[in-house]
């Protein structure tokens, strides 16, 4: 609720007070001396000045607050003679004095903040910059086709305004067919983003090097293995289109994909023998094995990470049931998968009261 109340207060200084700049403030002037003349001499109500200083500093850049400031004290001073402020006696010459204090106060301070914001606007756009620039190089957005296979991305990081977290996916073009991951690393924060490098970085190396998806998935968990502390670990799902018709998935403790046909009927993809998530192997002998899903004309295949199916939300504070509610919003859009996954996103955020805790990886994939 608190992020609810802070994103509407941030959207209407962006959207709307930042947009009307100097017109606001010149308009309290307006209103302020039009209300003072209507009122007559035994209305005093030139002090209400003092919100021209206080608007610019949320609408304009320090400069013009200044002007805005200089403007208000001139109306006011032009409003003396008429209000008989020129005339009165030595008991009402201390009130004046301190109506001159108190616009001088809320100038000063109003020039203030709108140097803080102009300033605080200057840094955030330059840690936005980095921080598109980081997810850029650490996670390439892909084209709308990629080989043979169409595909639809849609990455949120839950940070506030932040653009990069824990959660990955990458889509290669590879002499072995095209291969997919998708993977959520556990924790938060930088340590969460170095980790997502790590895997990233392995799999964009073995992808290009092992014909086996499942020498793929073994490299890079060595690769983490050697990089992550106890008990850390990244959940992640590989897939690879080669042959037509199908896909071949490889599971390591991930949320199940989901298949949704072009009719909308949903299945979903669980694996006969669900495994450990990358950097925990060394737990359980063995590996896990691939299996092959069979993928008609019109089929869609949805990946995503748990911040999908864990967002909470509706009356009674459930999670988001993908499954039950993919079908319609997904089915016949093999062809425009940019659009189903603009649905489905739209959907979960409504689910969740249009805010979300965890990051989100949605990827749709038709052959």
């Amino acid at each position: 609720m608190k992020n609810l109340w802070l994103r509407a207060i941030q959207r209407v200084e962006n959207s709307y007070l930042a947009r009307m700049g100097l017109s606001l403030p010149l308009a309290a002037i307006a209103v302020v001396v039009a209300a003072d003349l209507v009122g007559g001499r035994d209305h005093f109500i030139a002090p209400g000045m003092v919100a021209a200083p206080a608007l610019a500093s949320v609408t304009v850049s320090w400069q013009r607050t200044v002007l805005v400031c200089v403007l208000g004290a001139a109306a006011q001073g032009a409003l003396a003679p008429y209000d008989g402020v020129v005339d009165i006696g030595p008991a009402g010459q201390s009130v004046v004095i301190g109506q001159v204090f108190a616009y001088c106060f809320v100038s000063i301070f109003s020039v203030y903040i709108a140097w803080r914001r102009e300033t605080g606007a200057k840094a955030f756009t330059a840690i936005t910059s980095v921080a598109e620039a980081a997810q850029h190089a650490l996670m390439r957005p892909p084209a709308s086709r990629v080989g043979p296979v169409r595909l639809a991305v849609r990455y949120v990081s839950a940070a506030t305004d932040a653009q990069i977290g824990g959660d990955l996916y990458a889509v290669l073009d590879t002499p072995f067919g095209v291969r997919v991951l998708v993977g959520d690393v556990r924790g938060k924060g930088l340590g969460a983003v170095q980790t997502a490098a790590v895997v990233l970085g392995a799999f964009r190396e073995a992808a290009f090097d092992e014909a086996a998806l499942d020498d793929v998935a073994a490299r890079v968990d060595t690769s983490l293995g050697r990089q992550i502390g106890d008990g850390d670990f990244v959940t992640a799902l590989f897939a690879q289109f080669g042959e037509p018709a199908g896909v071949e998935l490889l599971h390591y403790g991930h949320v199940a994909p989901l298949r949704v046909s072009r009719d909308g009927e949903v299945d979903t993809l669980e694996p006969a023998e669900p495994w450990v998530p990358l950097g925990l192997a060394e737990l359980v002998p063995g590996k896990p094995k691939p299996w092959r899903v069979p993928l008609l004309p019109g089929d869609v295949l949805v990946l995503c990470t748990d911040g999908v199916v864990e967002a909470r939300g509706g009356p009674d504070g459930g999670f988001y049931p993908l499954a039950a509610r993919i079908g319609p919003l997904v089915a016949g859009c093999a062809d425009d998968l940019d659009a189903a996954v603009d649905r489905v996103y739209e959907d979960l955020l409504a689910h969740a009261g249009g805010s979300l805790s965890d990051d989100v990886v949605l990827l749709f994939l038709a052959p």
